[in-house]
């Protein structure tokens, strides 16, 4: 049997495997309410990274285009981002795919009709993945530093209006009807 027959036939305990690694990196009382909580409404983080893995694992399997997994692993590595996971912790859940295969696919891989080149095969994929997986939190990362800095400037300026250290003071500019606005320290 083919690697990719196997993978397909054990679809749903792979994912259930996987999910479940996954769900142990949170917090006990988080993870329990993750793995419970089936409503999409009520656990938006489960939900995201079930469907998530779900894509990934099907993008996989098909061998399809490496740009298909970028929407599935972007959704799971921003809620990593904005949990502050390191990168480490962010992006370590793709590695769990590679030992729940392994796992699954024992018999498989040391038998007869060994899988082990098909499954080296993917496992260069999955691989991939990761490298891309770490391009995307770094970008994520970046921009929660850029929204905290805006906020910070925002926040200061606002103070400073409050402290009536910055006064506004419309000039009008010369030729035209426009009307300029600058910020003098008072």
């Amino acid at each position: 049997m083919k690697l990719k027959d196997l993978l397909l036939e054990r679809k749903s305990s792979i994912l259930t495997k996987w999910f479940d690694k996954i769900i142990e990196g949170y917090p006990s009382d988080t993870s329990s309410f993750l793995k419970k909580q089936k409503n999409q409404f009520s656990n938006p983080v489960g939900n995201t990274i079930s469907q998530g893995i779900n894509g990934l694992f099907d993008v996989l399997v098909q061998g399809s285009d490496p740009d298909k997994v970028y929407p599935f692993l972007d959704d799971i590595i921003r809620i990593k981002a904005v949990q502050d996971f390191s990168p480490s912790q962010a992006v370590s859940f793709i590695f769990l795919l590679k030992q729940v295969l392994r796992d699954t696919m024992k018999k498989e891989i040391l038998g007869k009709n060994s899988i082990a080149e098909e499954l080296a095969s993917l496992e260069s994929r999955i691989d991939e993945m990761i490298l891309l997986s770490f391009d995307i939190y770094v970008k994520c990362k970046e921009r929660i530093y850029e929204i905290k800095a805006d906020e910070v400037k925002r926040m200061t300026f606002r103070l400073l209006q409050r402290a009536n250290l910055i006064c506004e003071v419309q000039e009008p500019d010369v030729g035209s009807n426009t009307v300029l606005t600058k910020n003098i320290k008072g």
